[in-house]
């Protein structure tokens, strides 16, 4: 996985009015779940807030990331685990982070890679992408960028589902009957299918 490398700092008053008054000076509020539990055996969170310009690369991006994140100086390395936008603007509002190592299993969506020319293709079908990323699970070093699946053989009418694909040294957490691409018909290749049974 990429990597990149974020900023931030801890902070005190975590109200509303507080939240308003970093989104105005270009910050985000930012948490940081990590293995540190409260008194209720819930995950406890570092409260961050982190520039707006910085974490852009992170967010608006097909990539997934490994975030190293400084807070006042001290190193944590998360992925991204959930997003606030505004409804209107699209502008960020709060970003949640999840803490990471090298040893414990992570579940996080990878892009999927498209690669070869669909046999359904070529005889004049359109291919489909349903999904544009599939879970998996895995210690985030052996997670890959991307997740390339080969169409070659895929024909006029088929799909490929996710339970038909295996990726070494990683588990997937997308239910097995999704379906992540197939070819369909078109006008062209039924009238050409036509042709084919008349003669």
């Amino acid at each position: 996985m990429k990597e990149i490398s974020v900023n931030g700092k801890k902070r005190t008053d975590v109200g509303k009015k507080a939240s308003k008054l970093l989104r105005k000076e270009g910050m985000v509020p930012c948490n940081l779940y990590g293995e540190k539990k409260g008194e209720n055996g819930l995950p406890e969170a570092i409260a961050f807030c982190a520039s707006a310009a910085e974490l852009r690369k992170a967010v608006y991006t097909p990539h997934v990331y490994v975030v190293n994140l400084n807070i006042d100086g001290q190193e944590h390395k998360a992925i991204i685990k959930e997003l606030q936008f505004h409804p209107t603007t699209d502008a960020l509002l709060h970003a949640d982070f999840y803490e990471i190592n090298e040893t414990k299993p992570i579940t996080v969506g990878i892009p999927v890679n498209l690669t070869g020319h669909a046999q359904g293709v070529r005889d004049g079908g359109r291919l489909n992408l349903s999904i544009r990323k599939i879970n998996v699970t895995a210690p985030y070093k052996n997670i890959p960028e991307k997740l390339d699946i080969d169409v070659t053989e895929l024909q006029l009418g088929k799909a490929i589902k996710v339970g038909s694909l295996s990726f070494e040294g990683l588990e997937i957490a997308t239910p097995k009957e999704v379906i992540v691409c197939s070819v369909k018909a078109t006008r062209a290749s039924r009238s050409a299918a036509a042709e084919a049974a008349a003669q």
